[in-house]
């Protein structure tokens, strides 16, 4: 095979607990790297107050879901809380062979499917300061009834335990840290570097 000139792009990996702030952390990034594509899961859950289809998820129906597991349309895809949540094969396929790299927020499981098909990826595991702290977020967010936190916090402690798949590891305690340590691993393995502002 002869040597392809472009460059493929580079695949990352964000995961946290819920409520451990990993979707303000992605934003961030994205903020900060323009170029980065950011993958938009489908999901079967209905929407949370704010959230809009095609920038926070694809929000579909399960019958839609379902064919597009037959169909091979997911990289990765898992089944929490008893909604489906997965990735577009095609979308990763596609800006990874144009040379961009691309950003997926999602949980130990889903990663543990994306690294067999892109071992390469930079994986991140961002963890509570505490799992108190953790319950006080998911608390504050008033998002979930009781039975609802209680689940989040199992899964918590789960996901914590296979913290160690990941090749780096942030505390987010003080939020200002989290993103520094963050855009330096992010800066260190991205094409083009980010624009320097000032």
């Amino acid at each position: 095979m002869g040597k392809n000139e472009k460059k493929q792009g580079t695949v990352f990996i964000i995961s946290a607990p819920s409520g451990a702030g990993k979707t303000t952390l992605c934003n961030l990034v994205c903020d900060r790297f323009k170029s980065i594509v950011y993958s938009v899961s489908y999901t079967t859950r209905k929407p949370r107050p704010g959230e809009l289809d095609g920038k926070d998820y694809h929000f579909v129906s399960a019958d839609v879901f379902k064919k597009m597991i037959k169909e091979d349309g997911f990289a990765e895809w898992a089944e929490v809380y008893g909604n489906f949540y997965g990735t577009s094969l095609e979308l990763i396929n596609k800006s990874l062979t144009s040379g961009k790299d691309i950003l997926f927020d999602i949980d130990v499981q889903g990663t543990i499917q994306l690294l067999e098909k892109y071992p390469d990826s930079i994986t991140v595991f961002i963890m509570p300061p505490s799992i108190d702290k953790l319950k006080e977020r998911l608390e504050s967010r008033g998002a979930d009834d009781s039975q609802t936190i209680l689940r989040r916090i199992e899964s918590a402690d789960n996901e914590i335990k296979k913290k160690n798949i990941y090749k780096h590891i942030i505390i987010n305690d003080i939020l200002d840290d989290a993103v520094k340590d963050l855009m330096e691993i992010i800066e260190k393995h991205h094409r083009p570097k980010a624009v320097k502002f000032g």
